[in-house]
């Protein structure tokens, strides 16, 4: 099995094995509510404590409040239901608040969509206008002067989850103040904890979000900001915790493990410098130079995070791209992960203004800061397998091309379509992954077929040469293997792709002709891990 090399740590990352331990502890001898009054109680309550003003010195909270939250989206939807209760409440008296909800275009969805949603609860009625980019995705600052005035509330990344793209919070802090804009102004500074100096209390921020899974932590713990004065409302209320901000009993485990994470920020010995992250990424964006043609970077280096590469491939979209590279065992995106299973053009690069071919082809890789020297020779190596595997790939295909067209093959449609069976015909259909080893040993003849791209099959076998047992027969060529197959009715197919969709596609094509000994690994190579 390829060893997996994780490049997708803006959208989560694994547990710092001191945060696993404080959560396991928590978990067993210190299981105590922290709103209990006895002894037991009362040691939750001083770890909880003690996170709450390790978090409030790291972020520089100053008299601000720092609330345990399950996470950024909670903290978002907290902060922009406090603001907009206060813009009513203001409303209500007569006093100006300002009709605009301005959001950066690059945002999150999280933050669009809150605005949207507690605006229309509420019934104000105000107007929800994104904030324009330039092509480097910087803020457009002239453009909020020129709104600063007539702004309710202010929504603004501290680095973007997609490109990396620091924002000019300085600069849009000045043109708040210059303009006496009224705004309630909300940063989510999610991708900057452990990454970016933050001093909250010495801004006009009024709230910021953070998430513990963004940087080691496990999910379902985060904090929110709230500036000392800012208005508050309670996203939930009912049990007085958090002194009656957010009820519910804390999730102590996951405030210990977020505990253990801030030590390690603290200590100065856990994480690696950021001047070091910055070599890490000049030696990755060297390979992907190396390993594609043509390939483009969709942010300066210069103003973005030293985690997080965003880059396009001329001619190559961003499906092949994710599916190269994570048979190869690299785990990259296409932007956030919460919009991954919509297969559309990155929003935060159409906001840059970029050219189509580079949205759809965008690939995001971000790694955190435990990565070490070792684990970036592993994906710089692993990035040269994945650029040879789709040169060899593309070879193939044009050898292929003109094969067929002096052969004057093609595919029959009736073949190339999927079939539908009964039930009963798919009865036994599918092979679990812990069972192929044993169906194999009582199978000595069986056939095993990759019908995954080639590019994934050569990507993959390179790496861990276990697949180079199988033949690779892409979905779209079944139809030329069909007969060789249904000439020997007894030999057991089995067919395999990452997922198992396709390979179950493949098998239901073989079965619906009437070769009854097909077998489709269930939950694909995926399964492994399982």
């Amino acid at each position: 099995m390829t060893p997996e090399i994780y490049l997708d740590t803006n959208a989560t990352t694994p547990v710092l094995p001191a945060a696993l331990r404080a959560a396991e502890q928590v978990l067993g001898a210190g299981f105590g509510n922290p709103s209990s009054s006895h002894s037991t109680g009362l040691v939750a309550k001083r770890l909880m404590d003690a996170v709450r003003q390790q978090a409030a010195d790291l972020i520089g909270a100053g008299d601000g409040r720092v609330l345990f939250v399950s996470g950024a989206t909670e903290g978002i939807q907290t902060a922009v239901l406090s603001a907009l209760c206060d813009v009513r409440a203001r409303q209500a008296r007569g006093d100006k608040t300002g009709r605009w909800l301005v959001y950066g275009a690059t945002e999150h969805k999280a933050v669009a969509e809150s605005l949207a949603h507690w605006n229309l609860v509420l019934g104000l009625g105000l107007e929800l206008c994104a904030l324009p980019v330039d092509a480097q995705g910087h803020h457009d600052l002239a453009w909020l002067a020129d709104k600063a005035a007539d702004t309710a509330v202010l929504c603004t990344m501290a680095a973007n989850n997609e490109t990396g793209v620091v924002s000019d919070l300085a600069g849009i802090e000045r043109v708040l103040v210059a303009q006496a804009s009224p705004a309630l102004w909300l940063a989510d500074c999610v991708q900057a904890l452990g990454k970016l100096p933050l001093a909250l209390s010495a801004t006009r921020i009024d709230y910021a979000p953070f998430s513990g899974h963004k940087l080691y932590a496990p999910k379902g713990i985060g904090l929110l900001y709230v500036r000392e004065g800012s208005p508050f409302t309670p996203l939930m209320v009912g049990g007085g915790q958090e002194g009656g901000a957010r009820a519910g009993t804390e999730n102590m485990a996951g405030i210990a493990a977020l505990g253990a994470v801030l030590a390690a920020l603290h200590d100065g010995h856990t994480f690696t410098p950021m001047a070091r992250l910055q070599d890490f990424r000049a030696q990755l964006a060297q390979s992907l130079c190396e390993a594609f043609e043509g390939v483009v970077f969709n942010a300066s280096f210069e103003h973005a995070l030293p985690t997080t590469l965003n880059f396009s491939v001329p001619g190559v979209s961003s499906k092949v791209l994710l599916d190269l590279f994570d048979a190869a065992g690299v785990r990259v995106s296409a932007g956030s992960a919460c919009s991954a299973q919509r297969a559309e053009p990155s929003y935060v690069l159409e906001a840059m203004g970029l050219p189509e071919w580079r949205t759809t082809s965008a690939v995001r890789l971000s790694f955190g800061p435990l990565a070490d020297a070792a684990f970036i020779e592993r994906a710089c190596a692993a990035i040269a397998v994945c650029g040879q595997a789709l040169k060899d790939s593309q070879a193939q295909a044009a050898h292929a091309a003109v094969s067929s067209k002096d052969n004057g093959s093609s595919t029959p449609e009736d073949e190339a379509a999927p079939v539908a069976l009964s039930a009963q015909a798919l009865q036994g259909i599918d092979l679990a992954w812990d069972s192929l080893a044993s169906f194999m040993a009582a199978h000595p003849g069986v056939q095993l077929v990759d019908v995954r791209e080639s590019f994934e099959h050569l990507a993959s076998a390179a790496l861990e040469g276990a697949d180079a047992l199988a033949v690779n027969v892409p979905l779209a060529q079944l139809p030329q293997f069909v007969p060789a197959w249904l000439a020997q009715p007894e030999q057991p197919v089995v067919f395999f792709c990452r997922s198992g969709n396709r390979s179950l596609d493949a098998a239901l094509r073989l079965r619906a002709r009437g070769h009854t000994q097909v077998r489709h690994l269930g939950g694909g190579l995926a399964g492994r891990g399982a």
